[in-house]
């Protein structure tokens, strides 16, 4: 089998030169274009990548900064409100207008708890409930001793009282 002698002939030598010279062309051209989209896409990715470090940087500024300002409100923390809630009175068959009033008149007494620091009233709950435990409230005409339940510091203080009949 022998190969056609197309070589020889002017018409297809400039056809095959034609397309090793067009194969050379868009072979630059393609590597002209892919390497100036290349580059394009390090930039922005260089870029985002220095955006990336700046927000961390500043998200653990802002952070540590959060927790510092966190703990510094934490300690400057002061009593808001006293709340009292007197329980037990089906036992001792008083009036609710009766405990209502005793809850705010107590409200009153401890109303020197407010605007104080949390930690130091937490420091002196004892205190304050002997305070509530040794008075003495007249409801209905018969004594009642006042005996904490609970006690909860916070910016609204609750304290949850319970009623004894007095011995």
């Amino acid at each position: 089998m022998r190969i056609p002698p197309f070589y020889r002939l002017p018409s297809w030598q400039r056809f095959f030169a034609g397309m090793v010279v067009g194969g050379i062309i868009s072979w630059i051209i393609f590597l002209f274009m892919f390497g100036a989209m290349h580059e394009k896409q390090t930039h922005l990715i260089e870029e985002q990548k220095n955006d990336i470090s700046k927000l961390k940087n500043t998200l653990s500024y802002l952070q540590e900064e959060y927790k510092q300002l966190n703990s510094e409100n934490e300690d400057e923390l002061t009593i808001q409100e006293v709340k009292v809630k007197i329980i037990n009175n089906t036992k001792t068959k008083v009036e609710l207008l009766s405990i209502h009033e005793t809850e705010d008149q107590l409200s009153e007494d401890l109303r020197s708890l407010l605007t104080m620091n949390l930690e130091t009233a937490y420091g002196n709950k004892e205190l304050v409930k002997k305070i509530i435990e040794n008075k003495t409230v007249e409801l209905n005409d018969k004594s009642f001793n006042l005996k904490v339940r609970e006690m909860y510091f916070y910016t609204t203080t609750q304290i949850t009282l319970e009623l004894k009949y007095e011995e």
